[in-house]
C-alpha cells in the first residue's frame, strides 16, 4: 500500500532516544488520511509522538467499509525500498500485484508480505466482483542494514498459528509468539497478532520484556493493561512487560504489535524507507525515471507520481541511549 498524501511528512526514525525502557501507557488517535479513489484510513504510524514499534514504521487502518456500490481500494503502481509490507483483512478481498510477477487475492486470516528489498512496485484493487464490506490494516517493517537491499519478494500464506483461549483467538501473522512462529520471512525480532475477542471474554499472555508493543484496536472496545480503547486509537505500552492482560465486554478485533527496538537510524519519506538525502533522491529520480522498480503486468492504468522533495536535506533520526 502506498503513503498517498501529495506532502508526505519526513520521518527522521530509529536510534534508542525515543523507546520507553519501561512500561508505558501513551494513546493514539489515527488521523484520517484519502487512500487511492474511495478508502479513507487512519494512520496511526508513524505519528507526532512515535515514529517506530520496533522494527513496525507504518499502521494503516481502514474500514469496514461497505463498497458494493463503489469502487473499493484502488492503488495504483507505486515503488517501495527497504521495508516489508504486511496486508491483513477482518473482511473483503484485496488484488495484489507487483513488479515480479506475483497475482494473488488476499482474503481474511491470510498473510500477504511483500519484501521490497533493493526496489519493487506494486498495484492493490479491490477485486471484481468482490464482498461488500473491506476492513483491515496495511503494515510496514524497516529492514534492517543486512537486508534492506535484498531481492525483492512476495509470500502469500493461507495457514497461520493460532492460539484458542475462552472465546479467545489469537492469530500469529508475522513473527513469533509463546513458541509459535509465522511462517513469513522476518529480517527482525518481532511479532504481530491479531485478537479476537467475545463478549465478555478476557485473556493474558506471555509477552517478551525486551520488546516494545503497541496495540491497535480494529473493531468493538477493549480494555488492555487497564487502558479502555476504541476502534481507530493505538495504545503504545513501551518495554518491560512479561504478561499482558486484556479483556472486552463487547466483544473486540485488535492487533498487538511488537519488537526488539530498531536501533539503526533510518530517513522514511513516502514510499521510501532509507539511510540518507542522497538515497531518498536516487530512489525518487528512478521512480520518475522508469528505471529500477519494474512495470506491474496487467495493471490498466496510471503509475502513482512522486511527490516532491522537501526542501532542506532529508537527515536520518534517533539517538543512541
Amino acid at each position: 500500500m502506498s503513503n498517498l498524501d501529495r506532502t508526505p511528512a519526513l520521518s527522521r526514525c530509529g536510534g534508542l532516544a525515543d523507546v520507553a525502557p519501561r512500561p508505558v501507557h501513551q494513546v493514539f488517535a489515527g488521523k484520517a488520511v484519502a487512500l487511492g479513489e474511495s478508502t479513507v484510513v487512519r494512520r496511526l504510524l508513524p505519528n507526532l509522538g512515535r515514529r517506530l514499534v520496533g522494527p513496525w514504521c507504518f499502521v494503516d487502518h481502514y474500514g469496514p467499509d461497505d463498497i458494493a456500490t463503489a469502487d473499493g481500494m484502488q492503488v495504483p503502481p507505486h515503488p517501495h525500498i527497504g521495508l516489508q509490507t504486511v496486508s491483513w483483512l477482518l473482511a473483503g478481498e484485496v488484488h495484489h500485484r507487483d513488479s515480479i510477477g506475483s497475482d494473488e487475492v488476499i482474503r481474511p486470516g491470510e498473510l500477504g508480505l511483500m519484501t521490497a528489498g533493493a526496489a519493487i512496485t506494486h498495484a492493490e484493487q479491490s477485486p471484481v466482483p468482490r464482498p461488500a464490506l473491506l476492513h483491515g490494516v496495511q503494515l510496514w517493517v524497516a529492514l534492517p542494514e543486512a537486508a534492506r537491499h535484498a531481492t525483492p519478494a512476495w509470500e502469500h500464506h493461507t495457514a497461520l498459528p493460532q492460539l484458542l483461549g475462552q472465546d479467545v483467538e489469537l492469530t500469529i501473522f508475522h513473527g513469533t509468539l509463546a513458541d509459535e512462529t509465522a511462517p513469513g520471512r522476518t529480517y527482525s525480532d518481532l511479532v504481530g497478532v491479531s485478537i479476537r475477542m467475545g463478549p465478555g471474554s478476557s485473556d493474558a499472555i506471555a509477552i517478551e520484556p525486551d520488546f516494545e508493543y503497541a496495540a491497535l484496536v480494529m473493531d468493538g472496545a477493549v480494555t488492555i493493561d487497564g487502558d479502555e480503547l476504541s476502534v481507530g486509537s493505538m495504545l503504545y505500552l513501551g518495554t518491560g512487560r512479561a504478561l499482558l492482560e486484556f479483556s472486552s465486554t463487547p466483544g473486540a478485533a485488535f492487533m498487538l504489535l511488537g519488537g526488539v527496538p530498531f536501533e539503526e537510524e533510518i530517513v522514511m519519506w513516502w514510499n521510501f524507507v532509507a539511510r540518507s538525502n542522497d538515497e531518498i533522491a536516487a530512489a525518487r529520480e528512478a521512480w520518475t525515471s522508469g528505471t529500477t522498480f519494474g512495470d506491474v503486468a496487467g495493471y490498466d492504468g496510471y503509475r502513482l507520481p512522486a511527490p516532491k522533495l522537501p526542501p532542506g536535506r532529508l537527515k536520518p533520526g534517533g539517538a543512541t541511549r
